[in-house]
């Protein structure tokens, strides 16, 4: 790109941009700018601080706020879509298309706002979230699991993907096809990048984690040969089908861990030392030619949420198979 900013964007080709989102350090989260002739979207929005970062790039774009005809979150954990409201403010003729069972959510978030300080405790929510803005239900379409929206010369497909989250969609657009994954088929950081490709890393954060769902959509995505995968964690990766066997292999992995760990006292500081553990020689026969201690540095975050929602479904599984 031409245009100089202040933080990450990197175009590819078919009309894609990803933006860094600024949620974490750098380049840990991606909202998308799908560009057609007439019309554009954006897919994930990141927090409230987001909505600057993608008014600036679509204005440097050439795009009117009138322009984006949709909005599209993949679930709305809020580093995916805790920024909708702000921005949904700006853009006068935008369309929220949301999952059935994350919409009542973007109407009212005040349950999705309690659950996210739960986790995280009131002053890093209000550091990195900040007041969630419902959207009025007349300006949101909820898309259950086939249907298809239009953008230019664009299908976009969605398609339900539980496992992460039961809330969960990817988007598959006909004209790269490619698959807007959100997380379900894990994170993977240009950083840890080598001559054997991506490093892919499953996200199990909570509450929803579900092993053999999770793999269930990891198959169906792959078994559709997509050409890439634009992650929110982060950009655009090839390779699908060694991705996706890296990918069940890790989810068997954790959850293998998890099992072994179950009823252990200190059950939290030994699945995370094992998934770290397992992390390390994951890093060393991937080539990644960084320090271990950075490496690990850049992944902690990820580890502790990871392990969070481990033990959550350690503890409700059984309800839910109910």
């Amino acid at each position: 790109m031409t245009q100089s900013f202040a933080f990450n964007v990197s175009e590819y080709d078919g009309g894609v941009l990803a933006i860094n989102s600024g949620f974490g350090r750098g380049d840990m989260a991606a909202c998308y700018l799908m560009e057609t002739e007439s019309d554009v979207a954006f897919i994930e929005v990141g927090c409230n601080s987001s909505t600057p970062r993608l008014m600036q790039v679509l204005s440097s774009r050439g795009w009117q706020p009138e322009d984006v005809r949709y909005v599209i979150v993949t679930h709305v954990h809020l580093d995916h879509a805790g920024g909708a409201g702000s921005l949904m403010q700006l853009l006068p003729n935008a369309t929220l298309l949301v999952h059935p069972r994350g919409a009542r959510h973007m109407i009212d978030p005040s349950r999705l706002e309690a659950g996210a300080r739960a986790v995280y405790g009131d002053r890093l929510y209000d550091k990195t979230y900040g007041k969630l803005i419902p959207i009025a239900e007349g300006r949101m379409q909820i898309m259950e699991d086939g249907d298809t929206a239009k953008l230019g010369n664009r299908n976009l497909k969605f398609t339900d993907t539980p496992g992460h989250a039961r809330h969960h969609f990817c988007v598959h657009d006909s004209l790269t096809n490619s698959w807007f994954t959100g997380d379900t088929f894990g994170l993977s950081y240009r950083i840890f990048d080598t001559h054997k490709g991506a490093f892919l890393i499953p996200t199990t954060t909570p509450i929803q984690f579900d092993p053999e769902a999770l793999k269930k959509s990891v198959k169906m995505l792959s078994d559709s040969r997509p050409e890439y995968l634009y992650l929110t964690h982060y950009g655009r990766v090839g390779n699908v089908q060694q991705l996706a066997t890296q990918m069940i292999h890790g989810v068997d992995t954790f959850a293998e861990i998890g099992e072994h760990y179950k009823d252990a006292p200190g059950r939290t500081d030994k699945i995370e030392a094992a998934m770290t553990q397992w992390l390390k020689r994951g890093l060393n026969e991937h080539g990644v030619n960084l320090p271990v201690e950075q490496s690990l540095k850049i992944l902690r975050f990820d580890v502790v949420l990871n392990t969070q929602g481990i033990e959550f479904w350690l503890d409700h599984r059984h309800r839910w198979s109910q």
